[in-house]
């Protein structure tokens, strides 16, 4: 299972920004006098987009809690952000075996390019596609198809998706992709949970594998 490609789930695969999330969330229930939610409420139950989540928990409202949402979110994204443990080493070791490499988040997709190009990655990816960039948002299969025709490629065995949850594992199987999980998936039901495909401990453990010349 040699990959030809690489894409990337983002939040909690290569970037916490977790605190801003969690901000934009309590306020938005504040709002409408709903119980807030710790942090680790938040890294548990948060997976599935805006779009499919927001008119679940705030029935009618819901337009307006995604606005209270994103106020929040976009005043504190970028000052909180931080890169996950040996992401950038996982990127730059990706782009030297010279494999293309994408992303593919539910995070919605200007605030997802405005994380990638604050922390100088933006470089490395053919195609960055959030939430509300396709028809429908991951674990559709819609996205996906966004994101390898900006590269030029057809889904396959060889298209590695990584990410950190068993829904990003359902999402690449969906598309016809490999699933790969980064780190344990503690927060997610742990690894037998989200029977991935292959699993890597952190960003160091897969440059460390592709440093050792394993796609060539």
């Amino acid at each position: 299972m040699q990959p030809r490609a690489i894409l990337w789930d983002w939040d909690n695969t290569l970037v916490d920004g977790w605190a801003a999330i969690a901000a934009g969330l309590n306020a938005a229930f504040r709002a409408h006098g709903l119980a807030e939610w710790t942090l680790e409420e938040v890294r548990g139950r948060v997976r599935r987009s805006l779009r499919e989540t927001f008119p679940e928990m705030f029935g009618a409202a819901w337009e307006q809690a995604r606005d209270t949402f994103y106020a929040e979110v976009r005043a504190r994204h970028l000052a909180v952000l931080t890169p996950m443990p040996g992401a950038a080493a996982a990127l730059a070791a990706v782009a030297a075996s010279g494999l293309p490499q994408g992303v593919i988040s539910n995070k919605q997709g200007p605030l997802l390019r405005a994380e990638a190009a604050h922390l100088g990655w933006a470089g490395h990816f053919g195609c960055l596609v959030g939430a509300g960039d396709a028809a429908a948002d991951k674990p559709d299969p819609a996205p996906f198809r966004m994101a390898l025709s900006a590269l030029g490629l057809p889904a396959g065995p060889e298209v590695w998706y990584i990410g950190d949850t068993a829904l990003d594992m359902q999402a690449a199987r969906a598309a016809g992709c490999s699933a790969v999980l980064l780190g344990d998936a503690a927060h997610d039901g742990g690894v037998a949970r989200a029977a991935p495909d292959r699993s890597f401990a952190d960003g160091d453990a897969l440059a460390a594998w592709l440093r050792a010349g394993r796609p060539g």
